[in-house]
């Protein structure tokens, strides 16, 4: 398939190349750092940030993208389901 961005590099602003449903998990870091996070159920995220930083966003709504480059989301913090990682 032909893609005419491929030789472009990527900025924040630009969309996601890749995504994968997001297993919460005290205890291992995500594949790849994400870009953003596509939450589908109604609920707080607490993430682990790039930078390492523990962070909880609280009543995030259902369909919003966070935009927080994270490493991890914690089971523990975490009540919103449907989590997509998106980088």
């Amino acid at each position: 398939m032909s893609d005419p961005f491929s030789s472009y590099a990527p900025g924040l602003d630009s969309p996601a190349d890749d995504a994968a449903a997001v297993t919460p998990s005290n205890t291992v870091d995500l594949p790849t750092v994400a870009r953003s996070l596509y939450v589908a159920g109604t609920g707080d995220v607490r993430v682990i940030t790039a930078k390492g930083t523990t962070v909880t966003f609280t009543a995030v709504p259902a369909g919003y993208i966070l935009p927080v480059r994270c490493r991890r989301v914690t089971t523990t913090g975490t009540t919103a389901t449907g989590i997509v990682a998106l980088w």
